[in-house]
């Protein structure tokens, strides 16, 4: 591994996660390690290609842009990223901000899925009867024989349905920005959704955070879904109308799964914390043991790219 003094010309990397952990890191540049530590590792100005760290706040992962004048790259660790768009009119004419596409493909779906099963079979109840010492049966519908809708089908929407296959769903209707075909059948696009709302048992919020998608499951979108419908969330918080989907869940005609919320972190004695059937859990759909060989892997073959001057994957937006 390549140390300062050995190449004090060299083009700094700046990597979340210790060089020496990463297998395959290609020759020619320079790394160091900061996972937002409240030291810099090395001069920003000299960083040419900043892998964001994971799970930080936007204020600190945003701190040293004004200072990295030579960078070339900002690679986020996360699918979505509007917490560094902010940043990239601090970025030089050029610089690209990259994605993590299919980082967090695995362990979010196989979150969604839990969510969904959880809910179904009403587990949190069953652990709140074991808390009590109650023995307390129950009849709970199952997944199997339920139309899925999945709003957002990109690689985490596809994921989810690869879990879904085995549950002897009814049906499985997919939602995206624009119409496309799939080896499982048609992608439909978001103009389309009044049309496949009514008739879903499971709805999974999979798409992105856009302008096009924010507040999207608002009252009106929540009217169309029929009674006893179930509410996933593992896409952002702010997809939904967290007053239109409280009035919802307080009058018991529809539930909800929640791996993110709006506000997030979701503040103690927040009435979503009590709303009538509802599981929430605290963005976890990306921390999990699938995330770092993934990271690593996902690190190493965008920089491999960039050292061969190839383009990049998952180019999200360029600095003007």
């Amino acid at each position: 591994m390549a140390t300062a003094d050995q190449h004090t010309d060299a083009h700094d990397v700046w990597l979340p996660i210790p060089p020496d952990e990463i297998e395959g890191l290609p020759d020619g540049l320079h790394y160091v390690h900061w996972d937002a530590g409240p030291d810099y590792p090395a001069d920003p100005a000299r960083c040419v290609f900043y892998a964001v760290p994971y799970m930080k706040s936007a204020e600190i992962l945003l701190r040293p842009l004004p200072r990295m004048s030579r960078v070339r790259v900002v690679q986020a660790l996360t699918a979505g990223t509007e917490n560094l768009l902010p940043g990239l009119s601090d970025l030089p004419s050029g610089a690209q901000l990259c994605n993590a596409r299919g980082l967090h493909d695995a362990s979010t779906a196989e979150l969604a899925l839990t969510l969904i099963l959880a809910a179904l079979r009403d587990i949190p109840g069953f652990v709140r009867a074991q808390d009590a010492g109650e023995w307390r049966p129950a009849f709970r519908p199952a997944l199997a024989d339920k139309s899925v809708l999945i709003v957002g089908y990109g690689s985490i929407g596809s994921a989810i349905e690869d879990r879904l296959t085995p549950f002897e769903c009814a049906r499985v209707v997919r939602i995206a920005r624009t119409a496309r075909d799939t080896v499982r059948g048609p992608v439909h696009p978001l103009s389309d959704l009044s049309a496949h709302l009514p008739d879903a048992d499971v709805v999974v919020l999979a798409t992105p955070l856009t302008d096009a998608t924010r507040g999207l499951v608002g009252s009106g979108f929540l009217a169309q879904m029929k009674d006893g419908a179930l509410l996933v969330n593992v896409a952002r918080g702010g997809v939904v109308d967290t007053k239109a989907l409280l009035a919802e869940l307080e009058s018991g005609r529809l539930y909800a799964a929640l791996d993110v919320t709006d506000p997030e972190p979701l503040p103690t004695g927040h009435p979503l914390w009590h709303a009538p059937g509802v599981l929430v859990t605290p963005h976890v759909g990306g921390p999990s043991s699938a995330f770092l060989p993934r990271a690593k892997r996902l690190i190493r073959d965008q920089l491999t790219l960039f050292a061969a001057g190839e383009p990049l994957r998952n180019v999200v937006a360029t600095a003007d």
